[in-house]
Formats: C-alpha cells, sequence, structure tokens
C-alpha cells in the first residue's frame, strides 16, 4: 500500500512539471514585440457639443461614430462636452465658447440647442472651423451637415477635411 502511494505521489509529481514545463514552452517567447496599447496622437482635434444625453443620444450617436472614425484615419484627438442646465441657448455658448478656447480644428454641434448656440457663435468666430448636423445653409466658417443616413461618413470627412487643412485652426 505505501509503495503504491509513492508511485501515485511519484507519476503525479511528473505530471505536474509535464505541465509547468509545457505550459512555459507553449507561451513562447515571440519575436515580435507586442503593439502599443496607446495611440500617439497628431495635435489636431475635433470636438462635438451635444446636448445633456451626450454621445449617447440617438443624435449624437452616429456623430461621434463619424469622428472617431476619423480620429483613427488622422490621429487627431476626438472629444466631446455636453450641455447642462436649462435648454437654451444663453445657457449653451459657454459651452460653445469654451470647445473654441481649446483650439479645436473643428467643432461640430448636433442637437437643437447645441446648434443653435454653435450658429451664433460662428459668426462672431470666423477664425474658427464649425459644423452643424442639421439644415441650412453651408457658408463661412460653418459647414451643414444634414441628419440623414450617412451623417457618419459625412461627419468623418468634415473632421478628415479640417485636420488636412491647417488654414482652419484658431489661432
Amino acid at each position: 500500500m505505501r509503495r503504491t502511494s509513492w508511485l501515485a505521489a511519484g507519476a503525479g509529481a511528473v505530471v505536474l512539471v509535464g505541465g509547468v514545463i509545457a505550459a512555459v514552452l507553449l507561451s513562447g517567447d515571440d519575436d515580435e514585440a507586442p503593439a502599443p496599447r496607446a495611440r500617439q496622437y497628431s495635435a489636431h482635434s475635433a470636438c462635438l457639443l451635444t446636448d445633456e444625453h451626450g454621445v449617447t443620444g440617438s443624435e449624437a450617436a452616429s456623430v461621434w461614430a463619424g469622428m472617431e472614425d476619423a480620429s483613427l484615419a488622422t490621429k487627431a484627438k476626438v472629444m466631446n462636452l455636453p450641455v447642462f442646465g436649462p435648454d437654451t441657448t444663453a445657457n449653451a455658448v459657454p459651452y460653445v465658447n469654451t470647445l473654441v478656447q481649446r483650439h479645436c480644428d473643428v467643432v461640430i454641434a448636433v442637437g437643437g440647442t447645441p446648434v443653435a448656440a454653435t450658429r451664433d457663435v460662428a459668426g462672431r468666430t470666423p477664425k474658427t472651423r464649425f459644423a452643424v448636423v442639421g439644415e441650412g445653409d453651408t457658408k463661412g466658417n460653418l459647414t451643414v451637415i444634414p441628419q440623414a443616413e450617412g451623417v457618419r461618413a459625412a461627419v468623418a470627412r468634415v473632421v478628415k477635411d479640417a485636420v488636412e487643412d491647417d488654414g482652419g485652426v484658431t489661432d
């Protein structure tokens, strides 16, 4: 009986050591270095102004997705800022001004109040590029992106254009 116990313990030890060796060998030392986890961004940025629902809101989700697409293609930073408080243009204007002061290459707005505030600030801030999702005419430093099925691609194009053309960057 004692001999059987020793044999079983020995066999268990051999299996354990074999398992450890196999795990080490199978984990491998690949010659490839792991891909960097941190993204290297360019000096460009695109900023999104939304209502209090942020980028999860029904209108803003596809706009944010387009901005992320452009970020992958251009390495531009993208950020968003939701407007909190009363749903008035006067309340939203300081949020637009905050994005202007952050020197965004383009400020994009989605939603009724953020769009109205952005239109107001765009008229008084000609050296900054603006884009709004909605209706109306594109003029001067304000681009209008129609709210349609292709809004994601249209937003990505606007961001790429702003990043590639440094002439529209805030001084």
